[in-house]
């Protein structure tokens, strides 16, 4: 009798737990590499600055990463969209490069710490370069506090090399983050996102799927398609842009890919997934 009671408190312990989990607020991170203001003729910057916006309000992130951010998109953003900030150092250190800016709700977050590593032999030094690769690569990093219940979360933000024989750098740089993250304390959920310039059959994806599950690959509803560069042509060639957990489930994720007519807010669609916390 005592053990059957014994195993009733228990279910009952683990459907309350359940419970409590389900009820609290998911987390929603996006990635999103921005394309630098390059001359691109009809797909200038300033052409697509507001679809870009518009794309981040729609979208609605709690926090979200990008790649080939320059400081003058960077403030535009943050200029039409004030409920965000943005942190990042250039990839040469200072801010004269691009940025693996990283945007965040201040009115739903609060930021504790940040910082930034090289992809290199010398993670510490900005700009450095290592493995034959020809531009210096870089994570930007932070612990997030969010404000509606105190729970933490690490974000991670990359951009890997990206010419095809760099695929031997992209495995290093995937082993460096790896180390980065297996060092954090293990009851503190992390986000992974980036433009990792390979695809999920990769040695890179493969290492990271060793501590990180991919959102988009196990979520069990999905929108838009897998692939997520399309060079402005809207027509994906490539799924190189990620988003991967720890200490998260899925519960949805979708490539946005809105435009206005032939104009897009970048050469890449734009990912997003709705987390839900499985770490205290």
């Amino acid at each position: 009798m005592r053990h059957a009671l014994r195993s009733l408190l228990a279910l009952l312990l683990l459907a309350l737990a359940g419970v409590a989990a389900a009820s609290v607020a998911p987390l929603r991170v996006m990635t999103f590499n921005v394309r630098t203001p390059s001359p691109d003729g009809v797909n200038v910057w300033e052409n697509r600055r507001d679809l870009f916006v518009r794309t981040i309000r729609d979208a609605d992130p709690d926090v979200f990463g990008t790649q080939e951010l320059h400081k003058r998109q960077g403030d535009y953003v943050v200029a039409k969209l004030p409920r965000y900030a943005w942190f990042g150092e250039g990839r040469r250190g200072g801010d004269g490069d691009e940025h693996m800016g990283v945007f965040y709700r201040t009115d739903r977050l609060k930021l504790l710490q940040s910082g930034n590593f090289w992809l290199s032999d010398t993670p510490n030094v900005p700009g450095s370069i290592s493995w034959g690769h020809p531009y210096p690569r870089m994570v930007t990093w932070a612990l997030f506090e969010r404000k509606a219940d105190g729970r933490r979360f690490y974000f991670f933000d990359t951009h890997l090399p990206y010419r095809q024989q760099d695929e031997a750098a992209r495995t290093r740089g995937a082993q460096e983050i790896l180390a980065h993250i297996e060092a954090l304390p293990k009851h503190v959920p992390v986000v992974l996102v980036g433009d990792f310039n390979t695809t999920p059959a990769s040695r890179a994806h493969a290492l990271l799927a060793t501590v990180l599950t991919d959102a988009r690959a196990t979520a069990p509803e999905r929108a838009g398609p897998d692939k997520t560069f399309h060079a402005f042509t809207g027509q994906p060639t490539e799924q190189i842009d990620w988003i991967l957990t720890r200490g998260f489930t899925a519960l949805s994720a979708d490539t946005i890919t809105v435009h206005e007519g032939k104009v897009y807010p970048s050469d890449h669609f734009p990912v997003r997934a709705t987390l839900r916390w499985t770490l205290p």
